[in-house]
């Protein structure tokens, strides 16, 4: 070949391999752009994955073709626990399901599903870490213990991922199970049911009055004028024997003279006696009779004295005036005994007798008590006021009580024989049904329904339901009977729940 062939065809393939050359330098960026793209996209795989709890991160990575290995043909024989969405989102379903858009949901097999631990979501690598659960997972439970469950993972409103309930975890009897954490955590107390006796202390308000049988009124038996009243006022206090009044009657004259008549006759004194009993149903004094005998004359006017010790309640004589029989001139009580008369609710008054202790307290009297005991229950109940009068007797030497005092009257009402009686924070009222939490150990808890009887010095009387030496929740019942609706809840949900 000539030189300028070989020349020629140098140049065409030096030309050859500078356009490989050229083709080999242009395919480097292509490989650049590749290698970017596929770590872009695993960083936002991992990006969401860190935002949104993912399930299986794995999941996310770019499908990169892989010699099939004895663990991928192990995984694919694992049972299909359910299907999430293709995207990641917060969307699954029990069963083969496609998207809106025509694209299948990923099945997710048991190697590759997670745990739910205390501190959120545990990644299969990491399931050694986590508390072994015994049993299969029955189905997840709302994490803020409402009434709604699911039977796949799921997240509330919140972001907060359901709870699993595992095969043994619910009780096969209507016990209650809380965690150990949890009883720690809400301060649940229990204590044990005993035996006593309960006697209720009846708080019911009262005020004073006078004792009825000792007032008295001073009125004259005939018509009489007043000369003189003694310098006694309304709210004083006398003496029995001191002076109130002096009265001038004709009928006492006449029968004084008829009196000092016989008596100077000589008549035998069974034969008079006639003449002085005639004296006292007028109502002249025996003190005023005997000095009729010692002077042998009438006295010009009667003195009227206090018949007892007492406080004058009312004065209507006036010097000067005439008395028709039956005025009442003075009225007295005597005050050394007052009666406490409390009203005593409709519903409590079988439990009130005659004789039961009184303590009462008065409003006015800081500090002051006073024992007594119930003289009286009235047979009657106020319509108005749907209550019962109970009238307290008590002893007033001092005369410190004074009428219509308001005064705190606790009376010890009727007291039972022995009986088993729980505080009264163990027993759930709800209006229609009375309930307690029995601790059976273990953190199980049994609901029982009980009928209570009265209640006492912070103790409920329990008829039926709890025996002696059961130990009750008598503190964070509101947890277990939570806990206790969700079971009912769940037991109620169990039954439909769909197997995946």
């Amino acid at each position: 070949m000539a030189p300028s062939d070989r020349s020629k065809s140098s140049g065409r393939d030096g030309n050859r391999h500078g356009r490989t050359a050229l083709g080999g330098t242009s395919m480097r960026p292509i490989g650049i752009v590749t290698t970017l793209v596929v770590v872009l996209a695993s960083a936002a795989a991992g990006y969401w994955v860190g935002r949104h709890g993912g399930l299986t991160p794995a999941s996310l990575v770019p499908a990169v073709a892989q010699a099939p290995s004895s663990a991928n043909t192990a995984g694919e024989q694992e049972d299909i626990l359910y299907y999430r969405h293709p995207a990641g989102e917060a969307v699954y379903s029990a069963t083969a399901a496609e998207t809106q858009e025509g694209e299948p949901f990923e099945a997710v097999r048991a190697g590759e599903d997670v745990t739910l631990g205390e501190q959120g979501p545990i990644a299969p690598q990491d399931r050694s870490k986590a508390p072994a659960a015994s049993g299969k997972v029955l189905y997840y439970r709302n994490p803020m213990g409402l009434a709604d469950t699911s039977p796949v993972p799921k997240k509330d409103w919140m972001g907060m991922d359901y709870i699993p309930v595992y095969e043994g975890e619910q009780p096969s009897d209507s016990s209650v199970v809380v965690s150990a954490g949890k009883i720690q955590r809400t301060g649940v107390k229990t204590e044990t049911a005993e035996l006593g006796v309960m006697a209720r202390s009846i708080d019911v308000p009262g005020t004073v009055t006078l004792d009825e049988r000792l007032v008295s009124v001073v009125s004259p038996r005939v018509e009489a004028f007043v000369e003189t009243v003694a310098d006694v006022t309304t709210g004083d206090r006398i003496e029995a024997g001191d002076e109130l009044m002096r009265v001038y009657s004709r009928d006492i004259a006449a029968a004084g003279a008829q009196f000092l008549l016989d008596l100077n006759s000589g008549i035998p004194a069974k034969a008079m006696s006639g003449s002085r009993l005639r004296l006292k149903n007028l109502g002249v004094p025996e003190s005023a009779v005997r000095d009729m005998e010692a002077t042998r004359a009438v006295p010009e006017s009667i003195v009227v004295t206090a018949p007892f010790d007492g406080v004058i309640l009312e004065r209507s004589a006036i010097p000067g005036m005439m008395a028709e029989p039956g005025d009442v001139l003075f009225k007295i009580a005597d005050i050394s005994r007052v009666w406490i008369m409390a009203d005593v609710p409709e519903y409590l008054a079988s439990d009130v007798a005659v004789g039961a202790k009184a303590v009462v307290r008065f409003r006015s009297l800081p500090g002051k008590e006073l024992e007594g005991t119930v003289d009286q229950v009235y047979p009657e109940i106020r319509e108005q006021t749907r209550t019962t009068r109970v009238r307290v007797e008590l002893p007033n030497p001092d005369g410190v009580l004074l009428a219509n005092m308001y005064a705190d009257v606790a009376i010890k009402g009727r007291q039972t024989a022995k009986t088993v009686t729980v505080p009264n924070g163990a027993v759930i009222d709800t209006g229609k049904r009375q309930s307690v939490f029995v601790d059976l150990g273990e953190g199980r808890f049994e609901p029982r329904d009980v009928r209570v009887g009265m209640q006492s010095g912070g103790r409920t009387e329990i008829l039926e339901g709890i025996a002696e030496g059961e130990p009750v929740v008598v503190s964070g019942n509101f947890l277990i009977d939570a806990e206790s609706n969700l079971n009912a809840a769940f037991s109620a949900f169990q039954s439909e729940v769909i197997e995946p």
